[in-house]
C-alpha cells in the first residue's frame, strides 16, 4: 500500500513538472510572438513616417521647379517685349530724321494748345494718326510679339543746346560751335512693345531726341 502511494505521488510530481515545463515553454513562445508583433508595428509606423517625409520633399521640389519655369518664362517674355519697344524707338528716330519739318508731328510746344501727357498712349486727346505701327519689314515682330510695336513722335520745340561740360578755348577748327550758342529741335519719342497685352509683358520706352 505504501509502495503504491509512493508511485502515485511520483507520477503526480512528474505530471506537474511536465505541465509546468509546458506552461513555461508556452509563456516563452507567447513572449517571443508578442515581441515580434510589437516590432512589426513599429516598423510600419516608421515606414509611414518616412513615406510622408519623402512625399513632402518631392512636392517641395516640384513646386520649386514650377516656380523657376514661370520665372524663366516671364523673364523671356519681358526681354522680347523690351526688344520690340526698342525697335519701335529706333524707328521713331528714323522718322524724325526723315521728316521735312517738325509740323508733321504732334505739336507739344509750350505755346501750343495741346496738353500733352507724359505717356501719349494714355492721352485721350491724341489723334489716331499720331500712333505709328512698325512694319514687319523693319522689325519681324510677328514671330515673337503678340502684337505690332508702335511709337508716337511729339515735337517739344526749339531750345538752346546745353553746353558741354568741357569747353574748348582755342583751335576751334573742326568744332562747331566754339563759343556761340546754338539751338536745336527736340522731339519726344514714346514706344511700346505691343498694341495688345494678351496676358503678355508690355514695355514702354521714351527718349528725347535732338535734331
Amino acid at each position: 500500500m505504501h509502495l503504491f502511494l509512493a508511485k502515485n505521488l511520483r507520477g503526480q510530481h512528474r505530471c506537474a513538472a511536465r505541465i509546468a515545463g509546458r506552461e513555461r515553454r508556452v509563456q516563452r513562445t507567447n513572449g517571443l510572438l508578442s515581441g515580434r508583433h510589437g516590432q512589426r508595428g513599429v516598423a510600419v509606423i516608421v515606414a509611414l513616417i518616412l513615406l510622408v517625409v519623402v512625399t513632402l520633399v518631392g512636392l517641395a521640389a516640384v513646386r520649386g521647379t514650377i516656380m523657376q519655369q514661370k520665372m524663366t518664362s516671364n523673364f523671356y517674355d519681358r526681354e522680347i517685349a523690351f526688344q520690340a519697344a526698342e525697335a519701335a524707338l529706333r524707328q521713331g528716330q528714323v522718322a524724325v530724321q526723315a521728316a521735312a519739318s517738325p509740323t508733321v508731328f504732334r505739336d507739344c510746344t509750350p505755346t501750343s494748345a495741346n496738353k500733352c501727357l507724359p505717356n501719349p498712349f494714355s492721352d485721350s486727346t491724341l489723334p489716331a494718326g499720331a500712333i505709328v505701327t512698325v512694319a514687319t519689314t523693319a522689325f519681324k515682330w510677328s514671330t515673337l510679339s503678340p502684337g505690332a510695336p508702335q511709337y508716337v513722335v511729339e515735337y517739344l520745340g526749339n531750345f538752346t543746346i546745353p553746353p558741354p561740360s568741357v569747353h574748348q578755348l582755342s583751335n576751334c577748327s573742326g568744332y562747331s560751335p566754339c563759343g556761340a550758342i546754338n539751338t536745336a529741335d527736340f522731339y519726344r519719342i514714346t514706344a511700346r512693345s505691343s498694341s495688345t497685352t494678351a496676358d503678355r509683358a508690355t514695355v514702354t520706352l521714351q527718349s528725347i531726341y535732338r535734331r
